[in-house]
């Protein structure tokens, strides 16, 4: 579905006292693949280049060097006018859904608002879309003329599901989309992403600073430590096989970590 080969990304960075500029790796040669229809969990302490490496796979930032394969083209090489098509296949959900919705508009305005920007569609069909879109993630469209301010963040947070997926993308990247929600309501919205990606066929990539989380949501984790991917592979074997120190010690320090590899790895309670 998606490859990044080698990419890069490094910051200029200045100090309050000083005129001086110093240069961070965000990326350093980073690759991974995510096959369709598939989760990848992609995990590390904050600062580790989680959402940088996200935002340059969905183009909201430019790598400096690298390649991002998606269905068969690198992205990096597109026209303008390519590069703009491609992005309504693949999707951005950020942790604060509350940011990424004008205050003024309503449930289903907020919706279809992509729609507007990016097809020719017509208000009535896009209207249609949206209801229709709000009803699948949970959202009664009696609720549609409703302000998003009278939600709650949970079900912000669905409605930013309907929102990216208004377009029918085929890759979601989720960037710490769940941290902001209490357990009943991240556990409800497990539940709906994975009937989402039956239903859709969607590819997802799941960002998480929360190594039992996304051991509940993932089909394989990637571990990032300063911008480098330090480990890759199946849930079991990032738990009870881990060859980089660095995975073991996030491991070992989950509480209650089960040493049966055939026990359930839950999410904290």
């Amino acid at each position: 579905m998606i490859e990044a080969v080698q990419l890069s990304k490094v910051y200029l960075q200045g100090r309050w006292y000083s005129r001086s500029r110093f240069r961070v790796a965000a990326l350093e040669n980073v690759s991974l693949t995510i096959p369709q229809n598939s989760t990848l969990a992609l995990v590390g302490e904050s600062g580790a280049g989680k959402s940088t490496l996200g935002r340059c796979l969905c183009h909201l930032e430019e790598p400096d060097s690298g390649q991002i394969w998606f269905e068969g083209r690198d992205l990096l090489t597109l026209r303008p006018q390519e590069r703009f098509a491609v992005r309504g296949r693949i999707q951005f959900i950020f942790q604060d859904s509350a940011t990424a919705m004008n205050a003024r508009f309503s449930a289903a305005e907020v919706v279809e608002e992509p729609l507007l920007i990016r097809t020719g569609m017509r208000k009535k069909e896009r209207r249609q879309r949206a209801l229709a879109m709000m009803e699948q993630v949970g959202i009664s469209s009696r609720c549609a003329d409703r302000s998003t301010l009278e939600f709650s963040g949970g079900q912000r947070q669905r409605l930013a599901i309907a929102r990216a997926l208004v377009l029918k993308p085929r890759l979601l990247i989720l960037d710490e989309a769940l941290s902001g929600l209490d357990l009943i309501s991240q556990s409800q919205t497990v539940k709906l992403l994975r009937d989402l990606q039956a239903s859709h066929a969607l590819t997802y990539l799941f960002i998480t600073h929360d190594l039992r989380l996304a051991a509940h949501v993932a089909d394989r984790i990637a571990v990032m430590r300063r911008g480098r991917i330090v480990e890759i592979g199946s849930v079991a074997r990032v738990f009870f096989n881990a060859q980089d120190s660095y995975t073991r010690l996030m491991v070992t320090s989950i509480p209650e970590m089960p040493t049966d590899p055939s026990a359930p790895i839950r999410p904290k309670q």
